[in-house]
């Protein structure tokens, strides 16, 4: 009978892998992808569902696995048995869910950051509107090289699944591939489960040899075909950076369909939580790191760098910028050419345009800081922060010794080295007299070349 309404679901994701191949001291589901995890990407996809359950499973001493999991329950998978061994582990995991014949279990894995809801959904919607106990999730492919085969019946569903290493040369020709996504009627597969044998020749329990055996019961397993892009798993450098390739495609399109113009899309990369507003401007060769908002009106300048910064409308940031963590551009502020920012805040129309450094620093509106200016946040031992007020003006090459405040419209001359408060309104000068010897300059040449001939 089919379901009326939305089973109950839960959803157990594979993170047990030690990713070999990857050659890395870091677990393989951790490697991130648009900064952040390829776990935590499949995990956004399961959490999307609403499923009552969801269930990471990790191998053994995976502590920061499991750390990346929260708040999502873990159990251990203490032998690495093969996938159908990982499933099993979670049954406990699953309580009544596992036993209750309206419930369904979607099993996906960890390193597959470009997995969807949408597709997960259409995984569920497949089994469901065919009244099949599994349906498994494919994609077709010209070179499916590594990638279990799918054997379909003459209906187009799924009779079972031949991995690559067990196949036959007429087999291998097929480009059916299983992206190895699963979705079941929950007590059908622990029945599955409890049947699978390691008899194969990697001498493992696989997931897939469920198919199979639940074709032999009587039971169907419906088909969804998924974009190729979205379900690859990553097991190697390659695939890595592979996979990144595909999520930038993916983010780029989304802020473009926001309203955000990307001049040389392909050379712009965003982070996982970027967010540009409309009418934003970007252009060639910026880096959004995490935690980056670009509001309405925007412009973000060639080569540039940015994270956990927050640019307000209209304030125009590079070329050559770097805004560090806890960077706030005000509305119509300027930060420009080779300029660092670091936990600083500009006011409304502040700039901050050529050569500077401002690090732990407020800066009220309007307020100009010129040329080669630095703000001296760190005396070796702590940071400082430094106060700059409403329409204030820097001169070029100041060095301010944090901490320190420069009051409203206050002027600081160029060249100087302030290391007390300036009042507001008031103008300071902290820097030695200068003196002016009159044909010193001829007789220094000449003593120098003099000792050259020396």
């Amino acid at each position: 009978m089919a379901f009326t309404t939305r089973p109950r679901r839960a959803v157990v994701v594979l993170a047990a892998g030690e990713g070999t191949r990857m050659r890395s001291a870091r677990p393989k589901v951790l490697h991130p992808v648009a900064g952040r995890p390829m776990l935590n990407h499949a995990l956004d996809a399961a959490g999307e569902l609403e499923p009552e359950r969801i269930v990471v499973v990790v191998g053994p001493d995976m502590h920061s696995v499991a750390d990346a999991a929260a708040p999502y329950p873990v159990v251990e998978q203490t032998e690495r048995l093969g996938t159908a061994h990982a499933v099993e582990a979670a049954r406990p995991a699953l309580g009544d869910l596992g036993d209750d014949p309206r419930a369904e279990v979607l099993v996906i894995y960890g390193d597959t950051p470009l997995i969807t809801a949408d597709e997960l959904e259409r995984l569920s919607a497949a089994r469901a509107e065919s009244e099949a106990g599994l349906a498994i999730l494919g994609f077709r492919s010209e070179q499916p090289g590594r990638y279990g085969r799918l054997i379909e019946n003459a209906d187009g569903t799924v009779r079972r699944i031949v991995e690559a290493r067990d196949a036959t040369a007429e087999q291998l020709d097929i480009g059916l591939c299983n992206a190895g996504t699963l979705c079941a009627r929950a007590p059908l597969l622990q029945q599955l489960l409890s049947q699978v044998g390691n008899h194969n020749a990697s001498g493992e329990f696989q997931l897939t040899d469920v198919v199979g055996m639940a074709s032999e019961a009587g039971e169907t397993t419906a088909l969804a075909e998924a974009d190729p892009e979205t379900v690859r798993g990553v097991n190697s450098r390659a695939e890595l950076a592979q996979a990144e390739a595909a999520m930038q495609r993916r983010l780029r399109q989304l802020a473009m369909r926001g309203g955000a113009s990307l001049v040389a899309p392909e050379t712009v990369f965003l982070s996982h939580d970027t967010e540009l507003g409309a009418d934003v401007l970007v252009e060639p060769h910026v880096v959004f790191g995490p935690g980056v908002t670009v509001d309405d009106g925007a412009t973000i300048r060639a080569f540039s760098h940015l994270e956990g910064a927050h640019v307000r409308p209209d304030a125009s940031v590079g070329p050559y910028a770097r805004l560090r963590p806890g960077t706030d551009v005000g509305e119509g502020a300027s930060v420009g050419n080779f300029v660092e920012t670091k936990a600083a805040t500009l006011g409304e129309g502040a700039k901050a345009n050529h050569l500077s450094y401002v690090g732990d620093a407020e800066l009220g509106d309007g307020a100009n800081l010129g040329a080669g200016t630095i703000t001296c946040n760190y005396d070796g031992v702590a940071k400082h922060r430094t106060r700059i007020g409403a329409g204030a003006f820097i001169g070029s090459n100041t060095a301010l010794v944090a901490p320190v405040s420069v009051g409203d419209n206050a002027i600081v001359g160029a060249g100087s080295t302030i290391t007390l408060d300036v009042d507001a309104d008031a103008l300071a000068v902290a820097r030695g007299k200068q003196h002016n010897r009159a044909g010193t300059a001829s007789r220094f040449r000449a003593a120098r070349r003099e000792s050259e001939r020396g």
